[in-house]
């Protein structure tokens, strides 16, 4: 089974979307100056005009990202684009450690310091299927950056996919990218290393009721071996080795990930 979803991955991969096909209202978006600098300089990894066009984002849409961060890298984006006709919405996990309570915080401070810029952002609270992220049926998009892993060490991916399905509308996408894992290499199911394999991650997602559409390599990185001492973590940014063979992992880059693209029927 994984490997015929693997093939289909293969056969369903979407090129990049090029210059002329990005909405110049969301490369204004990217372009303005209120993005912090430290997020401006991860576009090279993310990528976010590609990213977004991939998954069909307009500026008339309803759009959930499940755990912005206290950064906001994708708010810092999504809100400006989607003020006028579209709707964001921060679903921010539920604060019951300090860590969380932290975060919350900070996104907070964050969206009060620019009323103009994000004044119309929503929040809703996140922790697996045990709150609605956005009301039933009611969003277009659902995106998550780099949380699957998570999940799968927590053992609630199923139940926090199932929050993402209810949420949508019929016909609406959900857009998810992670640290892609070695197709060879059994799937650790509590992702203790950070990386997911593609397969695998499909497998997952089409269980709880979603169909898989495409996948996009713009956020693929050929140098990540995946192989390293801290997973993931050893890259950039975090750096876990601190400064152990610390110019070898800036030379390879954040991590190798994949992008795809699911559709609730």
């Amino acid at each position: 089974m994984l490997r015929a979803l693997l093939a289909l991955t293969l056969v369903a991969t979407a090129l990049p979307a090029r210059a002329d096909t990005v909405d110049p209202g969301l490369q204004k978006a990217i372009d303005a100056p209120l993005r912090l600098a430290k997020n401006r300089a991860r576009d090279i990894y993310r990528h976010p005009a590609e990213t977004l066009s991939f998954f069909g984002v307009k500026p008339d849409s309803v759009v959930v990202e499940i755990d912005p961060g206290a950064a906001g890298y994708w708010t810092e984006i999504l809100a400006p684009y989607l003020t006028a006709k579209g709707r964001y919405i921060a679903a921010n996990p539920e604060p019951t450690t300090d860590e969380a309570k932290k975060g919350d915080a900070a996104f907070a401070a964050k969206i009060a310091a620019d009323p103009e810029a994000y004044g119309r952002v929503e929040t809703s609270v996140f922790s697996a299927d045990r709150f609605p992220i956005a009301p039933p049926g009611s969003a277009d998009f659902v995106l998550t950056f780099r949380n699957l892993h998570n999940w799968l060490k927590s053992g609630e991916a199923q139940a926090s996919l199932k929050a993402s399905y209810a949420a949508l509308k019929p016909g609406g996408v959900l857009g998810i990218t992670d640290h892609r894992g070695l197709a060879n290499v059994p799937q650790d199911p509590q992702a203790k290393s950070g990386y997911v394999r593609q397969d695998y991650a499909i497998h997952l997602i089409e269980g709880v009721g979603f169909k898989f559409v495409a996948a996009s390599e713009i956020n693929a990185n050929p140098k990540d071996t995946k192989d390293y001492p801290k997973g993931v973590w050893t890259l950039p940014p975090t750096y876990r080795l601190k400064d152990v063979d610390r110019a070898k992992y800036q030379a390879i880059g954040e991590s190798d990930r994949f992008t795809l693209k699911f559709v609730k029927p």
